[in-house]
């Protein structure tokens, strides 16, 4: 194609910091090759600025490119951004000198509410979908797992008798009130809410649909959701354990902070009594965290005394889990700052403990407020507390394959999630006025939408029998014939496999609990299981096992078909990031690990060989596969102390084995020649240059900004050893 090239994104925090230090390796590399590689700034800093003018609007253009066969994309971690985070991102910008507006919490204005539709679409998860035009084949690499074997990281066995437990609602919820229907024509379809009164609210205009796309509709019940909570608050304070609430406040960006603040306020229950109506003339939202409403009470003329009655809540509540013990962050301080995706596996990984006020571990009850999925983590503890922590040395993997393409079940988020001003009934109607689907809601509830496109399915499906295939591996389908939306998608699963080679696999269909089950007693043999799930899981499933298994989700390799031929190639997860990047500030070390990036980076080159014909491309990818693995053996990720060294120095050993082997590679005599040079300058300078680099250590370092951090300064700080830069500039 002439138009081949890769995009590797500028993204947000220890990802955002890495790639100053590998991407000036990688482009060097690349050009030596004649591999163009560009970039493409997707941090949520650029895009807030773009939904105002102020920069290009990169997101959009690598959507668009997504749906073409030309797209070949590496996309690293970015920030789903909270109310919280979004704020202070733009406080930063602001101090910077950009003309942006402060975030309406109440819009009222139609300047305010154009702002405030502008910055939602950069609120949570605005970039997974716009880029994901496929389906995800995520999957622990051989060398990977090959090192977990050879040097096992520890799962920590449960306490005997410990009181660790998933509490849930089981009732009343997502998971029990969802009504799913799949329409046969294209149409446009409305969502209104029909009063008590009679009025009839317009909740969306307009909600265009295709031939075979799956509509669900359910709600949450906010009466029962705070019945719920005041027990399981009763429940932690009997048990005397640790109580913390696990949710997804950055992919369901509309529901989950709305469910955040009911914990908040059933918490601080006595607090918000008396001192509510003054935190919400105040715009202070519980939705947002104690840690906003904290920073917030100085403005106030008895914050003293609101802060007081704060104070006397934590002490007097059930004993809550801690983010940071050291400066006193709760589990209800931010609402992105505790993702159950990430969270749960660190509970199950640290013998079911989480940390205290005084830093100390202890049982917890784990809240997880919809049932949609919360039983795989009780299946996951109740296993682990019978059969002992699973041994990394001996165990078998779970990989993933999972849905979401085009949007595919983007639950609790965008334009199809309200809470329900007034009580009613909420309606999904055809342009006929034929009623699809109906709640009975009070004010307060959570009614959500979300749709799952035909094509995607029928991709998904073919992409697990290929993976099955493939690795002739047991492909199951977590599904649940019980929840509106699984059984349609249980009727499209049956409908499509027939249409694919399916001999002699073993492709079931099992509810997500038995699906656990299943998996855990295989990967306790040493076995594998392909989990093919939908988007959700797919995000649960790839952080649960791999942080079990190989001790990080950020090792993955991620890669997405895209529907029309091209590319995205995902490089991890992003949840460790804050903590990095604020040791990085403090102490000028980055435990970043960019394993997530080098093994994105070889299929993309791979990729790259196939549309631009270009076979030397294709050596880069051989000889980067070979180098990443000289990387495990010799152990250069970045280690746990200062003096060692950090993603900087593993940045180098990967340059210098990479160069090593493209020196030695015989299939392209001009590239070896090439490369020599390098490859010695590297090796005869290896002391010098990991002493360059450990020397910066120690001392604070200034990049210039969190969110948007300096350029000039950052790249300064990321590429500390001159030696290192003169062999890579100079090439």
């Amino acid at each position: 194609m002439a138009n081949s090239r890769i995009i590797y994104t500028y993204t947000d925090e220890a990802p955002l910091l890495a790639t100053y230090s590998f991407l000036p390796i990688v482009q060097a590399y690349a050009a030596k090759a004649g591999v163009t590689v560009e970039t493409r700034d997707i941090s949520v800093a650029s895009r807030i600025l773009a939904q105002f003018g102020l920069a290009d609007d990169a997101l959009s253009e690598l959507g668009d490119l997504a749906k073409t066969s030309e797209a070949n994309i590496i996309k690293l971690p970015n920030i789903s951004a909270s109310i919280p985070q979004l704020k202070a991102a733009i406080k930063e910008l602001q101090d910077k000198g950009y003309a942006i507006p402060d975030y309406p919490e109440n819009p009222t204005t139609d300047e305010d509410k154009a702002a405030r539709a502008k910055f939602d679409k950069v609120k949570g998860s605005a970039v997974n979908p716009v880029l994901r035009e496929g389906n995800s084949d995520r999957r622990a690499p051989g060398s990977v797992k090959a090192y977990a074997k050879a040097h096992p990281h520890r799962n920590k066995a449960f306490g005997e008798g410990s009181k660790t437990n998933v509490a849930t609602m089981g009732e009343h919820d997502f998971k029990s009130n969802e009504k799913s229907v799949t329409v046969a024509a294209a149409d446009t379809l409305k969502i209104v809410l029909e009063t008590a009164s009679g009025a009839t609210l317009v909740l969306k205009e307009a909600l265009p649909v295709l031939a075979g796309e799956i509509i669900d509709a359910t709600r949450l019940d906010s009466a029962a959701l705070d019945a719920f909570l005041t027990n399981t608050l009763a429940k932690a304070k009997a048990e005397d354990v640790l109580y913390s609430v696990h949710l997804k406040a950055t992919m369901m960006k509309v529901s989950d902070p709305i469910i955040f603040g009911h914990v908040v306020r059933a918490y601080f229950k006595d607090v918000f009594a008396q001192y509510g109506a003054d935190l919400a003339a105040a715009g202070l939202s519980a939705n947002d965290g104690l840690g906003s409403i904290l920073a917030g009470l100085d403005a106030l003329p008895n914050g003293a005394e609101i802060k007081a009655a704060f104070e006397a809540g934590l002490a007097n509540g059930p004993r809550l889990s801690y983010v940071n013990s050291d400066k006193g962050i709760t589990n209800l301080h931010v609402p992105s700052d505790v993702i159950v995706d990430a969270s749960m596996p660190a509970l199950v990984r640290n013998g079911g403990k989480l940390w205290g006020v005084d830093g100390g571990e202890d049982d917890t009850l784990a809240v997880i407020p919809d049932s949609s999925y919360a039983g795989v983590y009780q299946t996951v503890i109740e296993d682990v507390k019978k059969n002992g922590p699973l041994n990394p040395a001996t165990i078998g993997s779970v990989p993933n394959v999972g849905l979401m393409a085009q949007a595919a079940e983007e639950y609790g988020s965008h334009d199809k999630t309200f809470q329900i001003d007034t009580a009613g009934t909420v309606r999904v109607l055809a342009s006929n006025g034929d009623v699809l689907i109906e709640h009975d809601v009070e004010a307060g509830d959570i009614w959500r939408a979300c749709q799952t496109k035909d094509i995607p399915v029928q991709d998904w499906v073919k992409l697990a029998v290929n993976r099955a295939r493939a690795s002739q591996t047991p492909a199951i389908f977590w599904l649940d014939e019980s929840r509106g939306h699984d059984a349609e998608i249980i009727k499209k699963v049956r409908a499509y496999l027939p249409q694919h080679d399916t001999t002699g696999l073993t492709i079931e269909i099992l509810s997500p609990e038995l699906a656990t089950a299943y998996s855990l007693e295989r990967i306790r043999k040493g076995e594998d299981t392909i989990s093919v799930t939908g988007n959700v899981l797919r995000d649960y499933n790839t952080d649960l096992f791999p942080i079990l298994e190989v001790g990080t989700s950020a090792k993955m390799l991620s890669i997405v078909p895209l529907i029309a031929g091209g590319g995205l190639f995902e490089t991890g997860a992003g949840g460790s990031a804050p903590k990095h990047v604020e040791q990085l500030v403090q102490e000028n070390y980055l435990r970043w690990d960019s394993l997530g990036e080098f093994f994105a980076l070889a299929p993309s080159f791979e990729l790259y060989a196939d549309q631009a014909g270009d076979p030397a491309a294709k050596i880069l990818a051989d000889t980067l596969d070979t180098a990443t693995g000289t990387f495990l053996e010799q152990d250069r990720s970045p280690g746990r102390a200062l003096g060692t060294i950090d993603n900087r120095g593993s940045h180098f050993y990967l340059a210098l084995y990479w160069a090593q082997e493209l020196a030695k590679q015989t299939g392209d005599a001009a590239l070896a020649a090439a490369f020599k040079p390098l490859a010695d300058a590297l090796t005869a300078d290896e002391a010098t240059i990991v002493s360059e680099l450990n020397a910066v250590q120690g001392k604070p370092a200034d990049i210039g900004g969190y969110y948007l951090p300096d350029p000039v300064k950052t790249a300064e700080v990321m590429r500390p050893s001159a030696t290192l830069n003169n062999a890579i500039d100079s090439f």
